[in-house]
């Protein structure tokens, strides 16, 4: 069906060499994937035919297989990832069923294996207490309205006191069944599920030791990461919350990264639940009723972040902003922030953080 559909769309060539991949001709099948990779980016994203991404899975496949065969399973996974990454839905079960076999065969192959799982020592956790410390937070942080915070919210609660009014809040002790909160603390778990993943093990071990220099900062920020790694989307459950207002969950998205990452101020279209998992971050929010004088970006690819670097504020480039209202707050460990759709917001990591946000719709804003 997928070849039919090429060759409609004028691939005739591709769907030419696809026939010699399929018969394990392996100059064939890098033939295909780089063709398809061109097809992928011959115009926006939203603009590329869904046919050429299951092209793209296709191919990567044939590739697959070929260094599967030669037993080169590393190369032969990370294709297996760019597939699951870029490609379509059609074959999405046919690449996690080669991955997991694939991740069999790397299981030995220089990978980092789970140890005794002990978790940080206790002079780790007075590391990570100076890092907050250390944290130079934009002006007037922590000054002002802290966001209400409560404990075992009820999704009742949740939705007559928060999600009607169009509130933030945090909730506390929502997340203690979730496997990932022990799970996610053990950096050898975490190399062991992940490490030979396009989520390498060079970026897990950067940010065990905290490496934010000029050379740049590792951040795998708003990451479709568990559509790619099973074992991880175990570990995470989708709070209730997410299912107020009669909608859908629209993305599920991983945030991992180092002390000092920043999210620029901005806002976003859906209800947001942000699940710190391990570390600390602050945040800051603006209501979507001072919009206007947070100075939004013009460019409609940017029409919903703000031109202010509240890390270096401008006080005379940007009068408006100067005495703005806002709510703040440092969401711990095992705490939820639910941020409602267009508040702007500022997020900087205080620790080694992984944090996961549910995007949701409701039918008020569909």
């Amino acid at each position: 069906m997928t070849l039919n559909r090429i060759s409609e769309e004028g691939g005739y060539a591709y769907v030419s060499m696809e026939a010699l991949a399929a018969g394990g001709d392996f100059r064939a099948a890098e033939a295909t994937r780089e063709m398809a990779w061109e097809q992928l980016h011959s115009g926006p994203w939203h603009s590329v035919l869904p046919v050429w991404r299951d092209a793209y899975s296709m191919a990567c496949l044939h590739v697959a297989i070929y260094h599967y065969r030669n037993r080169d399973f590393r190369e032969a996974l990370r294709v297996l990832d760019m597939g699951l990454i870029m490609g379509g839905l059609l074959l999405r079960q046919d690449l996690n069923s080669a991955v997991e076999r694939v991740s069999v065969k790397c299981s030995g192959v220089g990978q980092g294996v789970m140890t005794d799982g002990k978790r940080g020592s206790g002079s780790e956790r007075n590391s990570n207490e100076e890092e907050v410390r250390s944290q130079v937070l934009p002006n007037k942080s922590l000054s002002c309205k802290m966001v209400e915070k409560r404990s075992s919210l009820s999704l009742e609660g949740f939705l007559c006191d928060y999600f009607l009014s169009g509130s933030p809040v945090i909730i506390s002790n929502s997340m203690s069944h979730w496997p990932a909160s022990n799970k996610w603390k053990d950096m050898d778990y975490l190399k062991r599920v992940a490490g030979g993943r396009t989520v390498p093990v060079e970026f897990l071990d950067r940010i065990q030791s905290n490496q934010c220099n000029n050379s740049g900062t590792t951040y795998l920020a708003q990451h479709p990461l568990f559509d790619q790694i099973q074992e991880l989307r175990e570990d995470i459950v989708v709070p209730d919350y997410c299912f107020s207002g009669g909608g859908e969950l629209r993305s599920l998205n991983a945030w991992f990264g180092p002390a000092g990452t920043v999210t620029p101020l901005h806002h976003d279209p859906h209800h947001n639940i942000l699940a710190q998992v391990v570390g600390k971050k602050y945040i800051r929010l603006y209501s979507a009723s001072v919009t206007d004088d947070l100075y939004p970006h013009s460019e409609s690819m940017l029409h919903n972040s703000s031109q202010i670097d509240l890390d270096n504020f401008n006080e005379k480039e940007f009068p408006k902003a100067q005495d703005l209202d806002f709510v703040d707050c440092i969401l711990e460990e095992g705490e939820m922030l639910y941020i409602p759709p267009k508040w702007w917001h500022y997020v900087k990591s205080l620790t080694p953080s992984f944090s996961v946000s549910f995007w949701w719709s409701a039918l008020d804003n569909d």
